[in-house]
């Protein structure tokens, strides 16, 4: 009982954050939504901020899991850049929200976006190593890895989170619509990325 409302609350502070934004996401709406009273949220997360914490903990620690896996098998090359873009895609078809998190995270800077940088550091770290790699061998273009890094993540968060921009261009957020924006992604990325060798 006790852990199954701990994560019942971090549900619905993932959702919460996710959709609506941290600055407003009240406590007393989350616990009026949970049926429950606001003093057992402040039970297990002292503080909205603690509260926070820990959705941003348990999520990046999800976001790296799925990128384990995604990876795992996934081959040399350029098919584990395709892996990881597809377990990206997936996820955002899964748990959105846990995509949105990433997003106003980023929105809330220091210390929510350190936190989950800790998190995610050593996945990092090994993707610019691999995209170095891949440059040296010459099967992808030279560029600054990190800078690589930092707009494949831009471009895939954004078409997977940025349901208003998408709207108002145009294209319905449905499961067809996120399966051509993941083969548009890779196609780019392909073109942008990958050499003739």
């Amino acid at each position: 009982m006790a852990t199954g409302t701990s994560d019942r609350i971090l549900d619905a502070a993932l959702a919460s954050f996710g959709s609506r934004g941290y600055d407003t996401t009240s406590l007393d709406a989350l616990a009026k939504q949970l049926d429950i009273r606001k003093q057992t949220i402040l039970y297990w997360f002292p503080t909205k901020d603690a509260l926070l914490g820990a959705v941003i903990e348990r999520s990046a620690t999800e976001l790296a899991e799925a990128f384990e896996v995604g990876l795992e098998g996934a081959g040399e090359g350029w098919a584990k850049v395709e892996a990881v873009v597809r377990a990206v895609f997936r996820l955002a078809s899964r748990q959105p929200e846990l995509l949105a998190l990433v997003r106003e995270v980023s929105r809330l800077g220091p210390p929510a976006a350190t936190k989950m940088l800790v998190v995610l550091d050593p996945l990092v770290q090994r993707a610019s190593a691999f995209l170095e790699a891949e440059m040296d061998a010459g099967r992808m273009r030279r560029h600054d890895p990190r800078l690589l890094l930092l707009a494949i993540y831009s471009t895939v968060i954004g078409m997977v989170t940025e349901v208003e921009v998408l709207r108002a261009l145009g294209e319905e957020p449905t499961a067809r619509s996120l399966v051509r924006r993941r083969a548009d992604v890779l196609g780019l990325l392909r073109s942008a990325l990958k050499t003739e060798a």
